[in-house]
């Protein structure tokens, strides 16, 4: 059996996808195989993964995992891709916004509501993860296949796996790859979640699809708007991004090299970044988000900074436990929060970030340090 460009579309979405595609794997020696994997071991040989090791991991040939499906997974012929909206609101983080706010990247905004609790209905909203979501999800496509095509090999993941999904969403006809190396579809934009199916079904002849034209054109607005300068065309150098620097980076944030301060950079964002989306003309008629699992959460939208700032450990859990920000842990989202402070020109929040030079977390307490200067405040800790 194999599979069919139309089937899949039809699957993905009855199970709960905007979008949905499949891809045939390149063959080992093929040209575009090769590609992939030489502009992926530069990419890693540049330093630009940063600190995230789990994208430096090798097989025992020395191949990257994340070069080639076919350095973890020999059998796979196929990788079904499915895109799910995550565009909340029309709010963007370069909008004019309420003094002292900070702001939290919009994937990380969703929520679904609580359910029955003590007998009646609540309507409260909990943290919804889409890791989770989105993986209920491919398994369901998964089932469906096993019961229509009999048992195969096959492997599900969602940001999880060894495997570029942006990569097999252009192979599969999803979109093209920007120059903010995000994914972009023509009609919805770029605020996708990308899950990933691979299968050692093979896809049939005239389902091959055909990928779609670049349309980034001499645009340039990502790059030029990025306040970290971690933009080239279609290159990121995630040890300047300031998702990277709020999400995965431990410790101590420094100053960073070149002419950006990469903590002035990071302005009010305190998980995650979406300005180089935000300024993308294909993401200005993006719909919004209709998902029961994937609602935003509005009192995420431009949260306050002393309210973040004051939240203790459990308050943290308690707001965040099931959500993506979890990722950036308790010191390390309070870290977040002082250097955005220290952006604000605020002085009300001068005495949390004295309390916070007390504080046992050196990647905290420098940031607290430096904030305090930033709001002309001298100390002994800043680097």
């Amino acid at each position: 059996m194999q599979l069919r460009r139309e089937h899949i579309q039809r699957l993905a979405e009855e199970c709960g996808f905007s979008l949905g595609g499949v891809a045939e794997v390149p063959p080992a020696d093929s040209a575009q195989s090769a590609e992939e994997r030489q502009r992926f071991e530069h990419w890693i040989a540049s330093g630009a993964a940063g600190e995230m090791e789990y994208l430096k991991r090798r097989n025992e040939d020395g191949e990257l995992l994340r070069s080639s499906i076919r350095a973890v997974f020999p059998w796979a012929k196929s990788v079904i891709v499915c895109a799910a909206n995550y565009n909340g609101a029309p709010v963007r983080s370069i909008d004019p916004a309420p003094g002292g706010s900070a702001w939290i990247a919009r994937y990380a905004w969703s929520g679904q509501k609580a359910g029955q609790q003590g007998g009646e209905d609540d309507e409260r909203l909990r943290p919804s993860d889409y890791h989770k979501v989105l993986l209920k999800r491919i398994k369901a496509i998964e089932d469906r296949l096993q019961q229509e095509h009999g048992p195969f090999e096959s492997r599900a993941f969602v940001d999880t796996g060894p495997i570029v999904e942006r990569v097999y969403a252009r192979y599969a006809g999803l979109g093209w790859t920007g120059k903010n190396t995000c994914m972009i579809s023509q009609g919805k934009g770029s605020w996708m979640f990308l899950g990933v199916l691979m299968t050692s079904l093979e896809v049939a002849e005239d389902s091959v699809a055909v990928m779609a034209q670049d349309r980034c054109g001499s645009c340039t607005r990502c790059i030029d708007a990025c306040p970290t300068d971690a933009l080239t065309p279609y290159r990121m150098d995630a040890s300047r991004c300031i998702a990277y620097l709020t999400i995965e980076k431990r410790g101590v944030i420094e100053g960073g090299e070149g002419e950006v301060d990469l903590r002035t950079g990071i302005g009010r964002n305190v998980f995650g970044c979406d300005i180089c989306q935000e300024v993308c003309p294909w993401n200005r008629k993006a719909p919004l988000v209709n998902d029961a699992e994937l609602i935003p959460r509005q009192e995420l939208m431009n949260p306050a900074l002393d309210w973040l700032g004051a939240m203790s450990e459990a308050d943290f859990g308690r707001w965040f436990f099931g959500s993506p920000v979890k990722r950036a842990k308790y010191d390390g989202f309070l870290r977040n929060v002082a250097i955005a402070m220290g952006n604000s020109g605020r002085e009300e929040y001068l005495p949390q970030l004295r309390a916070w030079l007390g504080t046992e977390d050196e990647g905290l307490r420098n940031a607290a340090a430096w904030a305090l200067e930033q709001l002309g405040e001298k100390t002994q800790t800043a680097s």
